[in-house]
């Protein structure tokens, strides 16, 4: 018997999947809200104006394709540390940075500088989270357990539960906590529960790896990046995974970033030289397209300007979105789902169970996830109504 023989079959990603059955599906009136991408009023994927320039000089350039070092382009890694931290050189003096094959990338590379570490420590996500956040550290080799988060009855956090849940766990637990706009509730810690959390984790001396994949999409840049000031002054070792797929709209390119704050700079070194490790046995090192745009924008003050406000654009869309969701299922007869106007970011937790997203689907052709997770940035004029409907039919 061939070794191959043994193979099972995967399930589908529980996302990506209803891609799949969306690209299937002939119904020329259905909307996928199953993936989290933003596009815009037309319907399609925007390329930001600050990128299209940066693209044109890159491009104009006509420089040799050679290889990045292990950790990164330099320009990219420093701008997008400043993007976070903001508190000077003593600061910066103690965080190891890497750029990573996106947000995921700088997930499981930090995983894997983790496990190393501390093999018999445990992973804790909320209850719920991203879908490939259990994946992902499972496959690291993490036994993944969770802590309360989202409270259906209070259409919010519950705060309390996941302190106690917090506080129950080992010395040592690595803690995944959304530093901004919660994937998939769109709930988020407000300043005082942030304290609460904080203190917590440095109590029992929890490991707290933060997931920024949508800084400016909440409330603005700065806004979302203040719970790692707050960080900051626990003292606390912490990680932080950033993506670029949402803000700068390059989702094909991969780019992100990994950051490691220890205790004192004289750590800094050996870290980054363990986190180079990681990368060098994984991928070797990462691509060069997407970061050049991003260090380009970033690092030209009027290109930066434009990307400023058009990421504010996009935040602003959205919330709009929500108040138009709200309105048509409003007019439909639906007077119990107003909260969708009060979460932040891309998604919304509709309280839909895993029946109503079904029929959603099959009845419909309204993807969204079995968890009720519903991506708002990709409504427009042309199908918010027929989603609306489509959920008030179902309800």
């Amino acid at each position: 018997m061939s070794l191959l023989h043994t193979v099972q079959l995967a399930p589908a990603d529980p996302i990506l999947g209803l891609n799949e059955h969306f690209a299937k599906d002939q119904r020329t009136d259905k909307v996928n809200l199953g993936v989290g991408v933003y596009l815009g009023e037309d319907g399609t994927l925007p390329l930001l104006e600050c990128v299209r320039v940066a693209e044109e000089r890159i491009t104009a350039g006509r420089k040799p394709h050679g290889y990045l070092g292990i950790d990164g382009l330099p320009a990219f890694v420093a701008t997008t540390r400043e993007l976070v931290f903001d508190q000077g050189p003593a600061v910066l003096e103690r965080v190891a940075s890497v750029q990573a094959l996106g947000g995921t990338g700088a997930l499981k590379v930090g995983a894997d500088f983790l496990k190393q570490l501390s093999p018999d420590a445990k992973v804790m996500i909320s209850t719920p989270s991203w879908e490939n956040h259990r994946a992902l550290f499972t496959r690291a080799g993490f036994e993944v357990e969770e802590y309360r988060y989202y409270s259906p009855e209070r259409k919010g956090v519950d705060v309390d539960g996941m302190i106690e849940d917090l506080e129950a766990a080992a010395e040592g637990t690595v803690v995944v906590l959304h530093a901004c706009c919660h994937n998939p509730t769109g709930y988020d810690l407000d300043t005082g529960d942030w304290e609460r959390v904080i203190d917590v984790v440095t109590s029992r001396r929890l490991v707290a790896f933060l997931d920024m994949a949508y800084q400016g999409f909440g409330h603005g840049i700065d806004e979302d990046k203040s719970v790692i000031g707050a960080f900051l002054d626990s003292g606390a070792e912490f990680l932080i995974a950033q993506s670029f797929s949402k803000s700068f709209s390059l989702y094909g390119e991969r780019i992100g970033a990994l950051h490691v704050v220890a205790a004192d700079a004289g750590l800094t070194a050996k870290v980054l030289s363990q986190l180079k490790v990681c990368i060098r046995t994984n991928y070797s090192n990462p691509a060069k397209h997407g970061a050049a745009l991003v260090a380009e924008v970033l690092c030209d003050p009027d290109l930066r300007h434009i990307w400023v406000t058009e990421l504010a654009a996009m935040r602003e869309r959205i919330k709009d979105l929500r108040g138009q969701l709200v309105q048509r299922l409003e007019a439909e007869g639906v007077t119990d789902m107003g909260f969708i106007a009060d979460q932040l970011g891309m998604f919304s937790y509709s309280g839909l169970t895993k029946d109503q997203m079904v029929a959603l689907r099959t009845e419909h052709g309204v993807y969204g996830t079995d968890a009720g997770r519903m991506c708002v940035a990709a409504l427009n004029s042309r199908n918010i109504a027929h989603v609306a409907k489509a959920i008030a039919a179902v309800r």
